[in-house]
Formats: structure tokens, sequence, C-alpha cells
């Protein structure tokens, strides 16, 4: 099957082949149709018109595309990424006058009990993270509504822009939203009504419906862009003609009112003013939401091209919208390098704003990023003084391909107001992730998954297997000890007893007399000069350099360490590990430690620490658009650069010269 298209437009929509699965060719008045099995537009929009008029003339099926319901974290114009697109055969689902795919979808949904758990547990999702079509708005009250609610009920009436085409198609006109604004004043005497306009309408760039009806009824007008969900928390029950915000309110638990045909109405689930013959049967809201969200709509990731489903889509755009929404504001960050520069602007996103400061310029509200690798307690002391808001920034635990026009620049970096992950003796947002915040269950199912595909050895974040071959004995137990440089800052909460590797093997010698003990170096391979000091041989019984780590882990009994990231990898892998310091991954109840640290107090599962640390805490990027992604694409884009032959550039050489700075 070949798909054509009309508009030159559409075919730059990234990825439209894979939306569509299968090929596109765009199409002229005079190209041949020979193979061309359909032909495909915007929906009902003057382009869209114009395609099906060309369809119709070349005898060919017209297929009217439209973005999802969970479209992007940003608006389309602003060149947000598309995340979800409608193909539909039939019709298009807020075209009211004739059938369509969505509506034969709900029509014939009998929910098997596998499918209304997904739809249930598909609503939560949206719940939790407060998803819209659209994600750019800020969750936070408007202006005008701030300071309570008072005594007084509230119901929401939604207007819609002129000329939209589900007004039309949707059975409803002008009539519809006078006659919907009169009986929400007359059926809720006592409530206040809010107005929802468009913010363009209130500054006269497009026209609406209700703008001057709400200011003549006394109506409390809301013209803000804010999240859908904030709105719906302070109102019980919501009136209107054909938008979704009528479904998201259905989600919500509220009572909707239509005086259109929208998708969702005619099904039981909404009091309406329109009818349609083709309806009439009752359905639940899961079925018409397992219909319209996880049936009808079409997802995929637009940094990876890889075809998803509704839960990986919600999973980005919500950890894309928890990163921007922390992020938010001016930052200042002085004593950086232009690449360095480069790589923590990626990482703040469109929402950070890092000007440029000369000597003695004021920050005013500013928030102050320094790399916690040159964080000195007199820098510390004067921005605590000066009642300015530190962060520190660190490489995250998922690094770069090594090659490459991004050849250094780390896929990932932590960016923490507190302290640091590594350094045990204060606080770090991570630590305090772990104690106080609930991880939820569709994180801890992702961290499970995120798990299994991480310890693979051919996956990302390891090095490749060495030449070397192990001889090791079966028949009693196998300790490996990772070196760590002394210097080390996460080594600095550790007693003397134990703080060099020397010291440390000792003492798991003492403490184990029967193991045998695979001690490995710690070295910067990028050098290939060593990073610890020298360790006698009488307290271990293997030496190790070239075996990956990955491959050890697969053969040892324990894993004893410092503070060590080879401990985090092995209980990944379900390999018990003890510790005598404090790094992030002890103090959970999931580690044998030697050290106490009376901050921790929280018991965690292996999940939810994995969630915590490689999903809530760090940020991650695509070095392509710049864009923040989520760890899982993170994954996928570093496998793929390591796929690449290796290449020089300038710009990989200097980010290696900056990063050997960290």
């Amino acid at each position: 099957m070949t798909i054509g298209y009309r508009v030159r437009g559409l075919g730059k929509t990234p990825w439209l082949d894979e939306f569509l699965e299968t090929d596109t060719r765009h199409m002229t008045a005079l190209s041949s149709t020979v193979g061309v099995t359909h032909i495909v537009g915007w929906g009902l929009k003057p382009s869209g018109k114009r395609a099906r008029r060309f369809a119709i003339a070349k005898g060919l099926p017209y297929v009217p595309l439209e973005d999802g319901f969970l479209r992007s974290l940003g608006l389309g114009v602003t060149g947000s990424p598309l995340h979800s697109l409608i193909v539909d055969y039939t019709g298009i689902y807020y075209d009211a006058t004739r059938s369509s795919d969505l509506e034969a979808r709900i029509l014939a949904q009998e929910l098997e009990p596998h499918q209304r758990k997904r739809a249930r547990a598909g609503i939560e999702l949206l719940r939790r993270y407060r998803l819209s079509k659209y994600n750019h708005a800020p969750d936070v009250l408007p202006t005008c509504l701030a300071g309570g609610q008072g005594q007084r009920p509230r119901v929401l009436v939604v207007d819609q822009t002129a000329r939209d085409a589900s007004i039309h198609y949707g059975l409803a006109s002008a009539d519809a939203f006078a006659s919907m604004m009169e009986a929400a004043i007359a059926s809720n005497p006592e409530s206040e009504v809010l107005v929802k306009v468009h913010p363009d309408v209130l500054a006269g760039k497009k026209k609406g419906y209700l703008l001057d009806l709400a200011r003549e009824k006394g109506c409390r007008l809301i013209s803000e862009n804010v999240n859908p969900w904030a709105l719906l928390d302070e109102v019980e029950q919501v009136y209107v003609v054909t938008s979704q915000l009528g479904f998201e309110a259905l989600l919500a638990g509220k009572k909707v009112h239509c005086f259109g045909l929208p998708f969702y109405a005619g099904w039981g689930l909404t009091s309406d003013r329109v009818h349609c013959e083709r309806r009439g049967v009752p359905r639940s809201l899961e079925a018409v939401f397992h219909a319209a969200y996880l049936s009808y709509c079409r997802y995929l990731n637009p940094y990876t091209g890889q075809r998803c489903e509704f839960e990986d889509t919600v999973a980005l755009i919500a950890d894309q919208k928890r990163v921007r929404d922390r992020f938010a504001g001016r930052w200042v960050a002085p004593g950086f390098t232009w690449p360095e520069r480069q790589m923590i602007d990626r990482c703040l996103g469109p929402q950070g704003q890092m000007p440029v400061l000369n000597a003695g310029q004021k920050t005013g509200a500013m928030k102050r990023l320094v790399w916690a690798s040159r964080l000195t307690p007199a820098y510390a002391k004067q921005c605590l003084d000066g009642g300015t808001e530190l962060w520190r920034a660190a490489p995250g635990f998922l690094g770069s391909a090594g090659y490459g026009d991004d050849a250094d620049a780390p896929l990932s970096l932590v960016i923490d107001s507190r302290g640091i992950y590594y350094d045990g003796t204060t606080p770090s947002d991570l630590e305090v992730i772990l104690n106080e915040s609930e991880i939820s269950p569709d994180l801890c199912q992702r961290a499970e998954t995120l798990r299994q595909r991480w310890v693979k050895p051919e996956q990302p974040g390891h090095a490749a297997p060495g030449p070397e071959t192990l001889q090791l004995p079966s028949d009693i137990k196998i300790i490996l000890v990772p070196g760590q440089k002394e210097s080390d800052v996460s080594t600095q909460a550790v007693e003397e007893v134990w703080r060099t590797d020397q010291k440390l093997l000792k003492a798991v010698r003492e403490s184990e007399p029967e193991a045998f003990v695979i001690y490995r170096p710690y070295s910067k391979v990028s050098s290939g000069e060593p990073m610890s000091g020298p360790a006698s041989s009488d307290y271990f019984d293997l030496e190790v350099y070239e075996v990956a780590t990955s491959d050890l882990l697969e053969r040892v009994d324990e894993v004893h360490t410092l503070t060590s990231l080879t401990g985090f990898e092995a209980l990944m892998r379900g390999v018990p590990v003890t510790t005598r310091g404090l790094p992030f991954y002890a103090g959970w109840g999931l580690t044998q430690d030697r050290l106490n640290c009376p901050r921790r107090i929280r018991r965690r599962t292996l999940d939810e620490l994995v969630a915590a640390a490689l999903i809530l805490y760090p940020v991650y990027v695509d070095p392509g658009s710049g864009h923040q992604v989520n760890v899982e694409t993170a994954l996928e884009l570093l496998q793929r650069q390591r796929q690449k032959p290796p290449r020089l550039s300038l710009r990989g050489l200097v980010f290696h010269r900056a990063r050997r700075r960290l």
C-alpha cells in the first residue's frame, strides 16, 4: 500500500511513514496514481478538503488525519513534536454527520477484563500526571481564582473559537453556545459560573462565542492559559459544545453537559441536548476511553521514530512536563565553559534562561548553578548569606557514546537543589525523593522493565567485554571488590579504617576469610591513568582490569564496596551488596551497611530505588533536538549512537577536554 498526499507540508511531518505504516508519496495534479491506494490530508480543514476532492477525482479513498488526543508537551505551532496521530478510514471523530472508525469502535466495544483493567489504569495515568492534548500551560489556578473557592459551588462553561470545524460537524452552531450559557446559569442559581475563553479572544486576535454574553451576565472570565485539570479541580459541572475538555472532565469525575455532539456524547455518559440515532447505546467510560485513546490513536516516540503504546507516550510526556516545571525560571551559571553551557542549556530546556553575567552584575531572583565538583565552601556560604538559590550539577548515570558530533556530551545530568547524590555527608534531592515521595505503581513497573533492559551486557551503560578469560572456583563464595579513587568525594563519609582500597580489601578478607576475592582497580579508561593506589595481593585472590563490570557481576556472589556505582549495578542484577560508605543506594534496606545514616529512614523496594535514581532524579537530553526526554528514550538513543562507526570530531575533542576538568 502506498499513500499519497497533496500538501507538501504534510510530507514534512516527522515519521509520517511510520505513523501510517506504509510508504507515502507527494502527488500533484499531473502525478500518476499507479500503485497509490489512498490519499491523506489534514481532517476537514481547507487543505484536507482539497485533498479529498483530488482523491474523488482520481477515484481513490480519502483518509483524514488529525492530531491525537494526547498530542505533545507543547503546541505544534511552537515546534513541539507530534506524539500521536489519528488515521481514520471511515470519517473523522469530530464529524458527527457520519460514522467514523472511532464511533464504530465504541459501538463494537465489549471490553475483556484485561482491556477494562488497562483502560482504568490509563485513565488513572492521565489523572495522576494531569495530562491533556497539549501540556504547555502551567498547572496552577488562574490569578482570578486564587484565594480559595469559598462556599459557592462553581460550574465551568467552555467557549470555543469561531469556525472551529468540530462545531459545525458536531451538529452545533453559535446558537448552541448561547443556549449553553443560559442553561448553565438557570440550572445553577447558587453557583458561580466560570467561562473559559481562549486568550486570543480576549486580546481581540480571534473570535469566540461567549465573551460578550459572559460579561453581560456577570460571569467570571478565565482567559489565562492553564492546565485543564487545574480548572476541573475547582468545579462540579462542566458545560461544553464539542470541546475535548468535556471528555477530560468525565475522566476527572465531573458531570458534563453537551450542547453539540462530540465523540464522547450519546453513550449515556453525558447530559445531551443533541441526539444521534447511530449511537444511543450505553457505554462505560472505560469503553469509550479504550476506543479513543488505546485503539483509535496511534503513538510514536518522536525522538526514536519507534511506534509505541499509550502508556509509553504518557511516560515520556509526563517526564518532560515534570522536568520542565522543576527547572522553570531564570538561571545564571558563572564559570562554565562554552561546551558545558551547551550541555546545561539543553538540560534546563526552553524554560531555563542562562544569561551571561558581567562582573559585578546583580542576579536578582535567578537560580545559581555550579558544577558540584567545583563548589567551594566559601562560595556556598556566599550564596547562602546572599539568599541566592544554589543548585549543583554533575554527570548523570548515563554517559555518551564517546564519539561523533556530540562525542563526550552526556545524555544525562543531575541538577540538585540540596547537595549531590554521591556526597553522603549531606542530603540530596535523590535522598529526599527516597525518604519522602510516594513512588507510584506505574513508575515501579517502568523501573522493573528498565532494570531488565539496563543489565543486558549488550545494552548501553557497559564497557565492551575484555579478552581476559576468568577461571573462577565453583565451590566457594566469590566477592567482587571494586576500587575507587582515594580522593573521591563520595568516600568522605567513609570511616578511616576502610577509606583506601588496601584497607577495604583487608576488611573484606577479615570478614570473609574463606571467600575468593576479585579486586578490580578503578582506572580512568580514557587516559589509562590509574586512579587508586596499589593494594597488597595478600588481601585478594584475583586482580582484573579488562573484564567488563557487567561480565563480572554475572559471575560473582556478592559485591563489597565503599560507595562505587558497581554496587548499584549489582543490586539491579540481584547480587547482594555490602557497603562501608554512604552511596545513594545504601540505607534503604536493600544492602548490608556497615555505616549507618540516621537521615535515611524509609525502607524501599529495588524498583522504587531504580525509579528514583534513574527516572525521577536525572535529566536526559536528546542530542539531536536538544529536547528533554526520558530514560527509556535516552537508552535507545545511546544504543543507536554506539552502533554507528566511530568518527573523530572537533566538537567531541572540545567536550572531552571540558569534561576532564570536572
